[in-house]
């Protein structure tokens, strides 16, 4: 079975984690953003935000888990799996931030393709800050805007999804794989 590469993008604090644990929970395969981990795995040795201290090196521990989720689902049997975010994230943060980065970014980004992209804006109302997530709302705004340019220079159409709550979000998103 080809199994369908679904994206959930969008800045942070969009609801895009909650979309994904929903997904799974009505059994849906899908694969959880890995950004978190990879700041908690930091905070233990004493980095509080490693994306700022060492974006670089930040930036190389995500593409490469977020190759290893692309990857994953060659070993699937299922007609779509969700994925939150994906490899051009990781060049959109490095835009974002005006770091400089290997071109095995751009080559990543290339070479592994989703079959649909779904984009959530910034939503104020749901925006929350934490110990992993310390952008502003104006600066998930700004990061949003890398976002959007980032997967149109790769060549991806962005489907807008809705404001709505995580049940229609989540009917939104399910209806137009539908069009896949």
């Amino acid at each position: 079975m080809n199994t369908k590469r679904i994206l959930i993008i969008g800045g942070p604090g969009t609801g895009k984690s909650t979309l994904i644990t929903e997904l799974e929970q009505q059994g849906h395969t899908c694969f959880h953003e890995i950004s978190r981990e990879v700041t908690a795995a930091a905070q233990k040795q004493g980095i509080e935000q490693l994306f700022l201290t060492q974006p670089l090196l930040f930036s190389e521990l995500l593409l490469e888990g977020r190759i290893q989720q692309f990857k994953a689902v060659e070993k699937l049997n299922v007609p779509h799996a969700f994925y939150d975010r994906g490899i051009p994230d990781v060049a959109a943060y490095m835009e974002y931030t005006g770091d400089e980065y290997p071109d095995m970014f751009r080559k990543a980004c290339e070479h592994h393709k989703y079959d649909m992209t779904f984009m959530l804006a910034p939503w104020k109302e749901i925006y929350e800050q934490d110990n992993e997530r310390y952008e502003s709302f104006e600066q998930a705004e700004i990061i949003q805007k890398h976002l959007i340019t980032t997967y149109e220079n790769y060549n991806y159409s962005l489907i807008d999804v809705p404001f709505g709550t995580v049940s229609e979000r989540i009917t939104f998103i399910l209806n137009s794989l539908k069009n896949l």
